[in-house]
């Protein structure tokens, strides 16, 4: 793994780090690597994972100096998509743990996928997120165009995308983005707070409601129902859902233990 990707879990969460302060943890190639595996080996071994970053802020998208056109032949700006990013994202996609995200400083460009594909945000008060893709002649990415209008629709995606300009981590909450911010000195605190609490929680059932939510806003509400049948069904079968019923019986707090 990279230095530029630092990885550590403890008491079932795993802190993946992206660590290149200088750059503002850019993205590139050797670093998408390093976050696949990272995260190949969190879904191997924790109930939750927690995505940050070191230095001045989150990750400022992708590094130019080491992708850019060049005098020899044509060049294919997706071709790094196509094999690289969009596999990745995939990944996150169908992660069985659930996923945080803690941002500070800025989330731009891939970077801003990367917070927002979490299953919950929480940012810093001075947090901002930008796609500045049209500055530089190119389109958004890292399923940029698909989150964003998820998220917040198509008429604030437009202006998000189309415009360029910062959006406020207040104002993203605003809008529904993201869901929550604290003071900046709080955003790690609070985001592995989060993550601890998920780690506790039944672990099966939660990487049935994040995969069920992920195809519910590819679906239609006929599919939806369909899945949701199905995955209660497995979720009825585990050990987990006995010793929530045997606890709300009980009267005392369900200890699961992701079985």
């Amino acid at each position: 793994m990279t230095s530029q990707v630092d990885y550590e879990c403890s008491n079932n969460v795993a802190v993946i780090r992206l660590n290149d302060p200088a750059s503002l943890n850019a993205l590139s190639v050797p670093v998408v690597e390093a976050l696949q595996s990272a995260f190949e080996r969190a879904s191997a071994e924790a109930r939750a994972a927690l995505i940050c970053g070191a230095g001045r802020g989150f990750c400022s998208g992708w590094n130019l100096t080491t992708t850019s056109p060049g005098a020899n032949g044509p060049f294919d700006a997706g071709l790094v998509l196509e094999t690289l990013v969009n596999p990745f994202m995939r990944t996150l996609r169908n992660l069985p743990i659930p996923l945080i995200s803690a941002v500070h400083g800025a989330a731009a460009g891939a970077g801003a996928s990367l917070a927002l594909a979490a299953d919950i945000i929480v940012a810093g008060e001075s947090a901002y997120f930008l796609q500045a893709f049209r500055r530089i002649g190119l389109v958004p990415d890292a399923g940029a165009t698909w989150l964003l209008t998820q998220s917040v629709g198509r008429a604030r995606a437009m202006e998000l995308m189309l415009l360029g300009e910062r959006l406020p981590a207040p104002r993203a909450l605003e809008w529904g983005l993201i869901n929550r911010v604290t003071a900046d000195a709080d955003v790690y605190a609070t985001a592995h707070a989060l993550a601890a609490d998920l780690a506790a929680g039944p672990t099966q059932a939660l990487a049935m409601i994040r995969r069920a939510a992920w195809l519910a806003a590819e679906a239609d509400f006929a599919t939806a129902l369909d899945t949701e049948r199905d995955m209660q069904a497995k979720a009825g079968a585990t050990g987990d859902f006995a010793e929530g019923v045997k606890a709300f019986f009980e009267k005392r707090a369900a200890v699961f233990s992701g079985a």
